[in-house]
């Protein structure tokens, strides 16, 4: 298998929310219990402006998409356009970390370095602009990628009754 990697474009919007639903329903659930799983829905999904800003990755094996995910250079952690709290403020790469965001990988495509590699793409993106930290809010079912990748735990929190974690890590 090749991964391969591309920007996202607003046309691929209808595919890539399908891939964040099964990804939610599916891979979370050994997770979080089935009330969780529903709840994660109310703030979890596409966030248009990643894929505006030319910072949200499609990652495909041949014709397929096996997942997706970006980064931020603004201050919103975490959610889809549907999510409240959104803030576009520019963070300021001297003093403030970049965000991973959205990160999805289509349940038949686990485990084959498509969280990596977008981890990979989101650093060196990044990096490039002068931030010298990623920051992410990391569900408990991609805690251990992002340990794997060097992130380590800020704090726990919630959202809905969902667990979540807040990681860092410098770059």
């Amino acid at each position: 298998m090749t991964l391969t990697h591309r920007l996202a474009t607003p046309a691929d919007e209808p595919a890539l929310s399908a891939i964040m639903t099964l990804a939610i329903d599916r891979l979370q659930s050994t997770y979080l219990t089935p009330g969780q799983v529903q709840a994660s829905h109310a703030f979890m999904g596409l966030d248009s402006r990643l894929i505006a800003d030319g910072t949200y990755f499609v990652i495909q094996d041949g014709d397929a998409i096996a997942g997706c995910g970006g980064w931020s250079r603004r201050a919103t952690a975490y959610g889809g356009n549907h999510s409240a709290g959104r803030d576009d403020r520019l963070l300021d790469p001297a003093r403030e970390s970049a965000r991973v965001r959205a990160m999805y990988t289509h349940p038949d495509h686990v485990r084959k370095g498509v969280g990596t590699l977008i981890l990979s793409l989101c650093q060196e993106a990044a990096k490039a602009e002068g931030f010298a930290a990623l920051e992410l809010s990391g569900t408990m079912a991609g805690v251990p990628l992002y340990r794997s990748f060097g992130f380590e735990g800020v704090r726990p929190f919630e959202d809905s009754g969902v667990p979540m974690l807040l990681m860092r890590k410098p770059i």
